[in-house]
């Protein structure tokens, strides 16, 4: 394994009974990147973080994580990763001070309990029972418990689920001060946004494997354009028109349109120049005599290169 790669998966598979979770997937992480996981439920996000982890053995394939492998040097592995679940178990007991030098206890070279307190933003709590805190400050800790054994590599399930804005927007700069140090992290998300401003690269996994491997911005481009025109038409006072198949194939030969699909009682076009696409749709509305019940335009984003390979938007699932 090469020393610039953290990660190494490849041909990776796991199968519970008749069930297949991972089929043949392959995953590269480079040192001291962030790259974040994306996919629907059941597409084998949580099984192929797992089996990184060391949590879980699989059916088939090779795995290197910091250029060892789990089944010879699990030690030193647990020394130099640090986990944080989307939902920690805490002892509810246990002080927020308390929980942190008992997580920093655990590794030879732990870092300061008070310091990772402050970067995560719970100094004022140092104090507090694990009971008493909101479901935001549990988050909070959890990430630093993560982060307290100074790790090599971090894995960061939904980091920021449950938190408000402020904490939010910690979190990330907390993520990218590991970065700027060299760390490496995995981060699983379902936040589109938070994939795009924080990750290196991004890969959407679906039906056990990687579909789509890329930087926000290449994935976007994959689409074909880096805008979004999203059209509603109706025609005679009848129903919405847009959906049917003629009016599909009608709208993607329209210049500067690279894909269309339906989007509730709306059609979205990914165009690659919306000044030269817009005239031509409205030319094309008003030869059909139909009726613009609205239209918007928008930079293209993770969401739309997700909905396009997968079908489903990540928030729905």
């Amino acid at each position: 394994m090469s020393e610039s790669l953290a990660i190494a998966a490849s041909g990776l598979e796991k199968t519970y009974g008749r069930t297949k979770a991972l089929d043949g997937l392959d995953l590269v992480v480079e040192t001291g990147a962030i790259l974040g996981m994306l996919g629907p439920n059941g597409a084998g996000k949580t099984t192929t973080v797992e089996i990184l982890e060391g949590l879980l053995a699989p059916s088939g394939g090779e795995v290197e994580v910091l250029g060892l492998r789990w089944r010879d040097n699990e030690r030193e592995l647990r020394s130099r990763i640090g986990v944080s679940l989307q939902e920690t178990k805490l002892a509810d007991k246990l002080t927020v001070a308390e929980t942190m030098r008992l997580f920093s206890s655990f590794y030879a070279r732990g870092r300061d309990a008070d310091e990772v307190l402050a970067e995560v933003g719970l100094t004022e709590k140092r104090g507090a029972y694990v009971v008493h805190l909101s479901g935001g400050q549990r988050q909070r800790l959890a990430v630093g418990s993560a982060l307290v054994g100074d790790p090599d590599l971090v894995f960061l399930d939904e980091p920021t689920t449950g938190l408000d804005p402020q904490s939010r927007r910690q979190i990330w700069d907390l993520v990218r001060d590991l970065r700027g140090r060299g760390r490496t992290i995995l981060m699983t998300t379902h936040y589109m946004d938070e994939a795009e401003r924080l990750c290196d690269r991004v890969a959407v996994i679906d039906q056990g494997q990687v579909i789509a491997l890329g930087s926000p911005a290449e994935l976007i481009r994959a689409l074909g354009g880096d805008h979004v025109i999203e059209v509603a038409l109706h025609g005679g006072g009848q129903e919405p028109r847009a959906h049917e198949t003629a009016e599909l194939d009608a709208l993607r030969t329209l210049p500067s349109v690279r894909g269309v699909r339906t989007e509730g009682a709306a059609v979205q076009l990914t165009v690659s120049e919306p000044h030269v696409a817009i005239p031509a749709l409205l030319a094309h509305v008003q030869q059909g005599q139909r009726v613009l019940a609205s239209l918007t335009t928008r930079h293209a984003s993770l969401e739309d290169v997700f909905v396009a390979l997968t079908g489903r938007h990540l928030r729905d699932e």
